[in-house]
């Protein structure tokens, strides 16, 4: 029997303020890549949730998402290893806080960038993914939809009642 094909949930935040859009430089197995803040969703969480989780852990900076700017579907191959990787990627637009400075960025996090639209244009060789720049050119666009349009069960933030 073949093995079901599952592609990799993430969450990204697109993070824009005084025209300049928050990325994260990390080192990935392709070498160091800029990224919009993003990660996979953990269970039990909505993506909602577990983009402002992502972003506090790889930015230090409290996150509220307001709209979806897209979802996506993107596929990966890694030069080094041939992995083939599928991501459905959902990203978020919304509310920045102050930098927390007692956090620290998420392991292999090296630093936290502002970029202008075309900074983040010229750098696509370093991006990690063709969305970190598609997902930016649709926020700049102005695509939004509610938050609304992402349901979440309650099933999915709850624990199961095991049978006694």
């Amino acid at each position: 029997m073949d093995k079901r094909w599952k592609p990799n949930v993430t969450v990204a935040a697109i993070i824009e303020k005084e025209g300049r859009y928050l990325l994260i430089e990390e080192h990935t197995q392709e070498g160091l890549r800029l990224n919009n803040p993003a990660g996979h969703l953990d269970e039990g969480e909505s993506p909602a949730d577990g983009c402002a989780r992502e972003t506090l852990e790889e930015t230090a900076h409290p996150f509220t998402p307001t709209a979806l700017v897209g979802l996506y579907l993107s596929r990966f191959q890694r030069p080094s290893t041939g992995e083939d990787i599928t991501y459905v990627r959902m990203a978020f637009c919304g509310d920045i806080g102050e930098l927390q400075p007692h956090l620290s960025l998420d392991e292999g996090i090296v630093r936290t960038l502002w970029m202008t639209p075309e900074e983040v244009r010229n750098s696509s060789a370093r991006h990690r993914s063709p969305l970190v720049l598609r997902c930016i050119e649709d926020h700049l666009a102005g695509q939004r939809f509610p938050l609304e349009v992402i349901y979440t069960d309650q099933a999915v933030t709850q624990r199961p009642v095991l049978p006694t």
